[in-house]
């Protein structure tokens, strides 16, 4: 039995049916036994089935919390029309008149006659030529979901050594997909590299109706992610969408590397915003954003400063937890089949994940709910191992010093 999951519902369908199933199979058990057996068991199966309930509210509980009801409240301004106004009067000519002044690499025409459904931004470092490889062999070398364009490219700043330019050079004129900014790619430059990327975004490429932006260690499941999209159907606009951070506090120590000052954000909480590691906006959005990135201070960190572009246009981030977001997600086939991303792959790991995964195999409704159940619990104990390890390091350090 196959479904669509394209359906928000799905989901909560798995795990309707997995009851349904377990009601029918005891309904089953129970007509063939006798008064008095059956009278006998019904609390040991009542017992079963809570421990069943309990333990998908455990494992899936907080990921329904978030998708359906923790919900932030628009933001009200009256600006916001004024922007979006100044966004649909956006002039780049300037711009594309002067590129040297910002792009060393630009592929100033790489959209030029195209409709783009998706452009997928790649954030990656100028060394890691083996990585960028890696992704136009695998998920990034799809082009077309259900007849819609899929265009990749990848967003580099500059290197600090002249033979890695160099060699982005070659590569360059080679694959034609890279954008580089004239900025050190620095982990002090990120929010320059997305202001710069997203500035290439409006001016080169307005024509595509939805931006990915992601980092280069995830893999991306780009069939399940249009598919997402296309289930918005005309909801085209006002979308930023992704692994949704909330009532996160600005880090306020000065000998820490994303130190905030009170001058530079004097709020308690920061906005709600999008994982920096995958999100997704559209091109009114992304346009909108551009306008108003000039009045955001640029040291907060990255999707922080996402984060408070789309508060200062009014717009509130959905939160999918198909995104993965810091997490790696331990592969399952079918699980893989259905999220959208998931972080840390090995440069091992991907062709393997993306072979399988396109192996034309559908899942079926038991093999999906197996997957995800399967993903979540090694995710977790991933996480337990990882928060484990490194208490017992602190504390060696700890006794050690």
């Amino acid at each position: 039995m196959l479904f669509d999951w394209n359906d928000p519902e799905t989901h909560l369908d798995i795990i309707w049916h997995l009851y349904s199933v377990i009601f029918k199979a005891l309904k089953l058990l129970t007509d063939n036994m006798q008064v008095t057996f059956c009278r006998l068991r019904t609390h040991q199966w009542c017992f079963i089935l809570f421990n069943v309930i309990l333990f998908h509210a455990l494992l899936f509980g907080a990921d329904f919390v978030e998708e359906y009801f923790l919900h932030a409240l628009p933001y009200v301004d009256m600006k916001v029309l004024e922007i979006k106004d100044k966004a649909r009067k956006l002039n780049m000519e300037p711009l594309r008149s002067n590129l040297s002044k910002y792009y060393i690499l630009s592929q100033s025409e790489v959209c030029k006659g195209k409709n783009i459904f998706l452009l997928s931004l790649v954030f990656s470092s100028p060394g890691n030529e083996t990585r960028r490889d890696l992704i136009r062999k695998t998920w990034g070398s799809v082009t077309s979901v259900r007849g819609h364009s899929i265009l990749t490219l990848f967003a580099l700043g500059m290197p600090f050594l002249v033979t890695t330019q160099q060699e982005i050079d070659k590569e360059s004129h080679k694959n034609n997909d890279i954008i580089e900014g004239i900025f050190l790619d620095s982990a002090e430059n990120q929010t320059l590299k997305i202001i710069t990327m997203t500035q290439w975004a409006v001016t080169f490429c307005p024509n595509a109706l939805f931006i990915l932006k992601v980092d280069e260690e995830m893999f991306v499941n780009l069939p399940s992610l249009v598919d997402y999209l296309l289930n918005l159907k005309e909801h085209l606009e006002d979308i930023y969408v992704g692994r949704v951070i909330q009532q996160e506090t600005p880090n306020r120590d000065p000998k820490s590397q994303e130190f905030v000052s009170f001058s530079e954000y004097p709020e308690r909480y920061y906005p709600d915003y999008c994982s920096a590691e995958a999100f997704i906006v559209s091109q009114d959005v992304a346009q909108m954003m551009y306008v108003v990135s000039q009045e955001v201070p640029v040291t907060v960190p990255a999707d922080v400063f996402v984060g408070i572009c789309a508060k200062s246009i009014g717009l509130v981030p959905i939160h999918s937890s198909r995104f993965s977001g810091k997490k790696h997600i331990r592969y399952n086939r079918c699980c893989y089949k259905f999220i959208f991303t998931s972080s840390v792959i090995t440069d091992a790991e991907m062709p393997l994940v993306w072979k399988e995964i396109n192996d034309g195999k559908e899942c079926t409704l038991f093999e999906t709910y197996y997957g995800l159940i399967s993903c979540k619990l090694l995710t977790y104990l991933d996480s337990f191992k990882g928060y484990h390890m490194g208490t017992i390091k602190n504390n060696a350090v700890y006794f050690r010093d």
